[in-house]
């Protein structure tokens, strides 16, 4: 009977989470999805072995029926989606299919091109996609095999099918598709959607045409112009080495201004965090106080690319850009991150597998068995241990249309989870009262005395944001342990964050020294995969305010859902084989599901960013008459010394030892442990004094510093922190070697 009743729930909360009629609701309805997949139309998925499947597989997939993987086997989802889309790369979409295809334009007007490539793919695929990806990056595209007359029909299917499988009010299909510019093995990959499949473009835009995504940004400033709505999502920052989320200079090297932050804000309004190969949240290395960050962090570079140094060295993570974001803002009066997020898949097997138990791998026929997955098959060099079940997308719109979807994602009322069905609502006010949540209408009072999650706070005065914060459990997973709000803001170039538990299962305590919330526990046996809900909450929800808000600093602020620990997929599946569950980098035997909503933003105005507290700018330097100083001065200042800083943002200080080799060691007199590993992290690191600029890093990340004298004192700016001279410099006898 209590297993009936236990189902009985679990499918009225779905239906409740996800009504399947076309009638509106005014506070909107979670609606969850996939934004990219990837079949055999685009080469690489056929490269990996995924040879036969389309379009239709996904969608029949996505609705519930099986289909048949790459590997031979049947598969089924596990719960159907309420909308998605297939993403095949634009560049040489279909050409698999176009070369086979007697009666094709690819065989009429290039037959020898069509039956050389047809042959040679069928020899040995992946070096074929090898090949195509290389005329990519190299500039030297093969225009036959990926040029209009090969895209054009294809991309008309694409379409047409999209059509044929859009249901209003039960199931929403778009028109889509990925532009895949990979300069330099940086990923700068986008999805595109468009509302209107009647007002699609005759061809996608592909790298072929640019791998600038200012030049993306143009021809989508130009379909809107022209009447076709659509937007891009922006995928794998962890993937982009460091070029998803620039701040100084663009993909050309040419200075970032409004006009590009402009572009960028109107196009690109959504990001990805979540995916098959890992998270784009933050890692360790730049969140040292988080003490979640290390989440699924896979250290790969695309196409097997040699990878080097540490994670920020080669990824470019969410809430980095959130930050450098508002320091934009503070600094120059832009920001080009204020985007909402959103989870994939980027599958290449067609179905998707969104739970750790129902794991089949990612990459056609290359990890298609768990033998192969837990031998670290590898796809382009990355080992098939580091994959993930994909994440999903949930937006919250009034019903289950193409226009109602796609406005929520627009206006970023969406959050992204790790796969898991989490429900979570989010909105910020100025006079949330503390009872709001246990009121019956307190979505419509919220609603209508505040913003949801992608929207941006009005200034209030002097008064501290409140924000309401809601989350229930999927009814097919495990329980909740905490809600968390992520905070980031910037003072004078530099950048903060700070995790807020706000809200947790059970009668933990924080602790009254660090305020760290203690474990929520675990009840996973490693040895059977299995784990039980006797542990955490089924529904967690809080009214917040922040404790420290500072009217006069921009800021921004976002909600992480936690599940209980689980068994991850590679533990689930080795214990089946009578295995020992791997563990390594970027892997770990058990994992925390979670859920990210996209943030809400505070912006000051012109009154209160009058009241901070004026900063040391590049510009006042100028007009008290500093002087740069030169190579020769740099190190007869800092050489074989101990030289003593003061940051004069936070206070903190600390000394650095210069030795006569190269290299550099920091010794910070700050008590707080996590800030001193921050600065000890690569602490004994290797530094060099060029063109006027003292070169170094902290953290993996590398910086230029410039030392002035100003009167009797010396001051330094780092090169990222946007025109600000932050430290003060004193030198002292003797040290180092």
């Amino acid at each position: 009977m209590r297993a009936l009743q236990a189902v009985w729930l679990s499918t009225l909360a779905l239906a409740l989470a996800c009504p399947a009629t076309a009638e509106r609701n005014p506070e909107r309805n979670v609606y969850y999805g996939e934004q990219h997949l990837h079949t055999s139309w685009s080469f690489d998925a056929f490269a990996f072995g995924n040879t036969l499947t389309g379009p239709e597989d996904f969608y029949r997939y996505a609705q519930g029926e099986p289909i048949t993987h790459p590997g031979g086997f049947q598969v089924r989802i596990t719960k159907p989606l309420d909308w998605g889309a297939v993403t095949e790369h634009s560049d040489f979409m279909g050409v698999m299919q176009e070369a086979r295809d007697p009666d094709s334009e690819l065989r009429k007007t290039s037959p020898w091109v069509a039956r050389a490539f047809d042959v040679g793919a069928a020899k040995d695929p992946m070096l074929a996609f090898k090949l195509l990806s290389a005329s990519v990056a190299v500039g030297h595209p093969i225009e036959q095999l990926g040029g209009p007359t090969v895209l054009r029909p294809v991309w008309r299917r694409v379409v047409d099918i999209a059509d044929k499988y859009y249901q209003p009010g039960r199931f929403t299909t778009f028109a889509a598709f990925e532009w895949t510019a990979t300069p330099d093995s940086q990923n700068l990959h986008r999805n595109i959607f468009f509302v209107d499949s009647k007002k699609v473009p005759e061809v996608p835009f592909t790298s072929l045409d640019s791998t600038d995504p200012s030049a993306l940004w143009a021809w989508m400033d130009a379909q809107r112009a022209a009447g076709n709505e659509l937007l891009a999502v922006s995928h794998n920052g962890n993937l982009s080495s460091g070029a998803m989320y620039p701040v100084e200079v663009d993909h050309r090297g040419r200075p970032i201004d409004a006009s590009w932050a402009g572009a960028r804000l109107r196009n690109e309004p959504l990001s990805e965090i979540k995916q098959g190969k890992g998270q784009s949240e933050t890692t360790p290395g730049l969140s040292p106080n988080d003490e979640f960050a290390g989440y699924e962090v896979v250290l790969w570079k695309l196409l097997g690319a040699k990878t080097e140094g540490p994670p920020r060295e080669f990824g470019s993570y969410a809430r980095q850009a959130y930050r450098d974001g508002v320091a934009l803002e503070q600094a120059r009066g832009f920001n080009p991150y204020r985007f909402g997020l959103m989870g994939g898949s980027d599958s290449h097997v067609t179905a998707v597998p969104y739970r750790q138990k129902n794991f089949f791998g990612m990459h056609g026929a290359v990890d298609a068995t768990p033998e192969a997955r837990l031998d670290g098959a590898s796809a382009l060099g990355l080992d098939a241990r580091w994959a993930s079940p994909a994440g999903l997308s949930a937006v919250w719109a009034e019903e289950n249309t193409r226009e109602a979807i796609f406005a929520g994602m627009k206006r970023k009322e969406t959050y992204a989870t790790s796969g898991v069905r989490i429900s979570l609502r989010f909105f910020g006010g100025w006079d949330f009262p503390p009872g709001l949540l246990e009121q019956r209408d307190w979505i419509a009072a919220a609603d209508a005395r505040g913003v949801p999650m992608g929207g941006e706070l009005p200034t209030a005065g002097s008064r501290a944001p409140t924000f309401a914060v809601w989350a229930s459990k999927d009814p097919d997973s495990a329980h909740l342990d905490r809600i968390q709000i992520v905070k980031g803001w910037s003072r004078d170039g530099q950048t903060f964050e700070k995790i807020y538990d706000v809200a947790w299962s059970g009668k933990r305590k924080p602790d009254p020294a660090t305020g760290k919330l203690p474990p929520v526990g675990s009840t996973v046996n490693v040895t059977a995969a299995t784990y039980t809900n006797t542990i955490g909450s089924a529904e967690l929800k809080a009214v917040w305010t922040d404790p420290e808000f500072d009217p006069t600093l921009d800021a921004f602020y976002y909600v992480r859902v936690l599940e209980i620990p689980t068994p991850r997929w590679s533990t689930i599946q080795a214990v089946k084989l009578g295995r020992i569950p791997p563990s390594g980098p970027g892997f770990s035997p058990i994992i925390q599901e979670r859920a990210w909503s996209s943030p809400i933003w505070y912006e000051p105005s012109a009154v209160a960013r009058m009241g901070a507290a004026p900063g040391l700018s590049l510009e006042e330097l100028g007009r008290r008459g500093a002087v740069a100083l030169g190579d020769a001065e740099i190190r007869d200042l800092i050489v074989g010394k101990t030289v003593r800083v003061r940051n004069t943002v936070t206070g903190e200080q600390f000394e650095i030892l210069y030795g006569t080799e190269g290299r550099r060691l920091v010794v910070t007199e700050q008590p707080d442990p996590a800030q001193a590993a921050e600065l000890m992290h690569h602490g004994n690191a290797r530094y060099e004094i060029r063109d006027g600029t003292l070169v170094t890093q902290i953290g993996g990340a590398p910086f230029e510093v410039t030392v002035y004298r100003l009167g009797d004192r010396y001051v330094a700016a780092r090169s990222n922190e946007l025109g600000y001279a932050n430290y003060e410099v004193e030198a002292v006898e003797g040290g180092a070697r």
